[in-house]
């Protein structure tokens, strides 16, 4: 089949099955298939909405380019959120990262620089010091020393260049949103993921399930923001032991603060690094409270602790007792000892 035949059932409303998905996302990847026609399918796939079935199997076939990690058996979590919510945020879940980490969860987290946001996780590790240049070696050697490392998507999916250049023309999110937390090379059992549709949570728990993960939490917060937010209007949905439940939080309920969307707005690399440094270092504000609630929550994920309520706190331990910061100035450490190592070379 062509790629055309496919956007025409599409086009017609009609989903595409996981086998058909499958064929469909060979045909994306595929350095022949024109820009244009692979434009046209993921437009259309947009307006029609895309299915857990298309989802989970683009997913499996961008995983299956992707350059192997060669990592060590163990209990990986990455917090990736789809992007694409328009709301530029600050960066809650790079931030969030650092406090996993320095809570002794081993985190490898995908990321890519802004495509549809002011900043992308990428974006706001270069203004921090942390450049994204880095061989899939020292990506691993990171993670051994920090307990941390940070993938940049086009490292380590090189036929995302091409695809990346579509996506830029489309202007808008596309299902490539969907499937960028699912595609992290690392064999991930546990994940949290924020994504920007929350009528589409507990479908996306069910792609997490079809894609071999053990325990998960999805969240979507306000507006369709892509973490959760400082109000009740979020959607969560558990992934446990095969079967996906929905669960809500209260934000008084953990010690925090309720806040609107708009105190959670960021602004450049530059002015996020500068919160994210702030947040580490103590300084109390909405920021600090929605990086507690998602580390919390990415930590209940985890199976660290047995609530989130426990999670926010271990959280907020991890960041006042200095930890956190300390694992962020471990890794900007790193990686300017990279960059000096290939300047000697």
């Amino acid at each position: 089949m062509t790629i055309h035949s496919f956007t025409s059932k599409v086009k017609e409303k009609e989903n595409l099955s996981y086998e058909e998905m499958l064929l469909a996302a060979e045909l994306i990847f595929h350095e022949e298939t024109p820009k244009e026609a692979i434009a046209e399918l993921l437009i259309a796939l947009s307006n029609k909405g895309e299915t857990t079935e298309e989802v989970a199997a683009l997913a499996m076939v961008m995983k299956s380019y992707a350059l192997p990690l060669n990592l060590t058996e163990g209990n990986y979590l990455d917090n990736c959120g789809t992007g694409g919510d328009g709301l530029q945020s600050f960066n809650i879940s790079t931030t969030s990262a650092f406090v996993l980490a320095a809570s002794d969860v081993s985190i490898v987290k995908h990321g890519n620089r802004k495509i549809s946001s002011a900043s992308g996780s990428s974006d706001v590790l270069h203004a921090l010091g942390i450049h994204t240049d880095f061989t899939l070696g020292d990506s691993v050697e990171m993670l051994n020393k920090t307990g941390i490392t940070f993938l940049h998507a086009p490292n380590v999916h090189p036929k995302l260049k091409r695809i990346g250049e579509v996506r830029r023309s489309i202007g808008k999110p596309t299902i490539f949103n969907m499937v960028g937390p699912l595609t992290n090379p690392a064999k991930l059992t546990t994940q949290l993921v924020g994504i920007n549709r929350p009528e589409f949570v507990r479908n996306y728990a069910d792609v997490l399930r079809i894609l071999g993960r053990k325990r998960a939490v999805v969240v979507s917060g306000t507006q369709g923001m892509d973490e959760a937010s400082l109000d009740q209007e979020n959607t969560f949905a558990l992934l446990e032991n095969s079967e996906v439940k929905p669960f809500s939080v209260e934000i008084e309920a953990l010690g925090l603060t309720p806040a609107p969307v708009s105190a959670l707005r960021g602004g450049t690399p530059e002015e996020n690094a500068i919160i994210l440094r702030d947040l580490l270092s103590g300084k109390q504000s909405a920021y600090f409270d929605a990086v507690l609630l998602n580390a919390g929550l990415a930590l209940f994920a985890y199976g660290k602790v047995s609530s989130v309520i426990d999670g926010v706190e271990l959280a907020r331990e991890s960041i006042l007792s200095g930890k956190a910061l300390a694992k962020l100035e471990a890794v900007v450490e790193y990686s300017q000892s990279i960059l000096k190592e290939r300047a000697v070379r």
